[in-house]
């Protein structure tokens, strides 16, 4: 594979280690990164051996492809500016802000040829790769992914800092269009939700129970997934599982066969990207593409639209 000129956009709390992995990924040459915070680009350029930029526009020019991880807010200026210069794009969830600033993005790599890959990065968790060859029909799906409150992410609702994680998780399930959602969401310490649940249930009868908090005094990861012929349980901070599946004929009564399931040790973000590179080089799909990052973007706003009756309908009765 030929090695592809690489810069980050943001370097951050994630950007740093976009940065970090490119620079020791075989298929990837580091040629700078950028950052609003001059002494902080400097930081990590130095670090790997690379050029610090104070305008991105100078590094779009000096690259084939890059990772941008700034604030959600300023995703879809940056992701447009990118793919205008026919720059490849890996940018961290969610892909935007808004639906029309989705698509528009999208659209933008259809015509430019361009790969336009979504951070949702527990796609790539080994505990999920282990377990989804198992995945069928699901009838009902469980997540939780709780935090505790920090001021990164806060710019966003938490449907779109924390839960659009698992809305693109249950999405890859195809389940069917959604059919209802019903939410709830209060802001707790930020002016934006802070803590949300939405049941969304699908054409295909799988409903979906998803609750993600900020303002939670432990952290949790957990997905866990029921089908007519087994219970699926993920937890993505250990990345272990657990398969447990309904046995017939081995004695007179039904028996459960449960299997522990362990991820391997490779580093989530190292495969996304390394993935990223792939889809650039081939030139095919990349696995999380540009309108899957849509559709759970789109799913998220449903979300957030079910949660603003919610606190509507709170107002009125309090």
């Amino acid at each position: 594979m030929r090695r592809i000129r690489v810069g980050v956009i943001g370097v951050g709390h994630l950007g740093q280690h976009h940065a970090r992995l490119y620079a020791s990924l075989p298929g990837a040459v580091l040629v700078g990164v950028a950052d609003n915070n001059p002494d902080r680009a400097r930081l990590i350029a130095k670090r790997h051996g690379a050029s610090a930029y104070g305008d991105p526009a100078a590094l779009l020019g000096q690259v084939d492809a890059v990772s941008i991880a700034v604030p959600t807010s300023s995703h879809h200026a940056v992701v447009k500016a990118s793919l205008e210069a026919g720059v490849h794009v890996l940018v961290e969830k969610p892909i935007a802000v808004t639906s029309a600033e989705a698509h528009e993005l999208v659209e933008l790599a259809r015509t430019g040829g361009r790969v336009l890959q979504i951070g949702h990065i527990e796609r790539f968790n080994p505990a999920i790769q282990a377990v989804r060859p198992h995945i069928g029909n699901p009838a009902f799906i469980e997540c939780h992914r709780l935090s505790p409150f920090g001021e990164r992410g806060t710019d966003v609702d938490v449907v779109l800092d924390l839960m659009i994680h698992d809305l693109d998780m249950v999405l890859s399930f195809h389940p069917g269009p959604v059919e209802e959602v019903r939410a709830a969401g209060v802001p707790v310490l930020s002016s934006n939700i802070d803590i949300a649940n939405a049941r969304i249930v699908f054409s295909s009868g799988c409903v979906a129970n998803l609750t993600a908090s900020r303002v939670s005094t432990t952290r949790m990861r957990k997905l866990r997934l029921f089908q007519r012929d087994a219970y699926v349980s993920v937890d993505y901070q250990t990345r272990q599982g657990m398969i447990c599946r309904r046995v017939i004929g081995r004695s007179e009564r039904p028996e459960i066969e449960v299997e522990q399931v362990r991820g391997g040790d490779e580093e989530p973000l190292k495969l996304q990207l390394e993935a990223f590179l792939r889809a650039v080089v081939t030139g095919t799909p990349p696995p999380v593409s540009g309108e899957d990052g849509a559709a759970a973007l789109d799913l998220a706003h449903q979300v957030l639209d079910a949660i603003g009756d919610f606190m509507r309908r709170h107002t009125e009765q309090s």
